[in-house]
């Protein structure tokens, strides 16, 4: 399947399949879905520059609803006084996966980055997901040896809406 890919700001009238997938995405990893919430979110993420986004469309026969979205950080490198980019999110409907979709937003970004003078792509996922470590693989995505991630979770604060 051939796609589009086009950023994605708050306030576009495509910010809304944003919503919608960022949405979708979280309950694919057990969340409750909350699009006032994810709106408000996302909204706020981009605004800052925190986090870019971009939506895939599929290009044939006509554009139509949204299939994908992939969001980024750019992030100092500090010892090389540089930057690189982090995939934070990768999503696709599970309709409109296999067909080339999150190949073309790993690539989209990649070519964004590099334009940007980026030194690097990084991203992470879970190591049992199998079918997103053998496209990241094929993308020349590579694990990282000699690093360990850590991590202190915090207690979360109070949910106010």
């Amino acid at each position: 399947m051939s796609v589009t890919i086009e950023p994605a700001h708050p306030g576009d009238p495509d910010f809304v399949q944003l919503v919608r997938l960022f949405d979708d995405y979280r309950a694919h990893y057990g969340e409750t879905p909350e699009p006032a919430r994810t709106a408000g979110w996302l909204s706020e993420r981009l605004r800052s520059g925190e986090l870019r986004a971009f939506l895939a469309f599929p290009a044939a026969p006509t554009p139509s609803a949204a299939c994908g979205f992939v969001t980024t950080a750019v992030l100092p490198a500090s010892l090389r006084l540089a930057t690189f980019w982090m995939i934070r999110d990768l999503f696709v409907s599970p309709g409109q996966r296999r067909g080339g979709t999150a190949r073309a937003l790993l690539d989209h970004v990649v070519t964004e980055a590099r334009a940007a003078g980026a030194l690097r792509v990084s991203l992470q996922t879970e190591p049992d997901n199998t079918p997103a470590l053998s496209l990241y693989k094929s993308a020349g995505f590579h694990p990282v040896d000699g690093l360990t991630n850590l991590s202190l979770p915090l207690p979360t604060p109070p949910h106010t809406t």
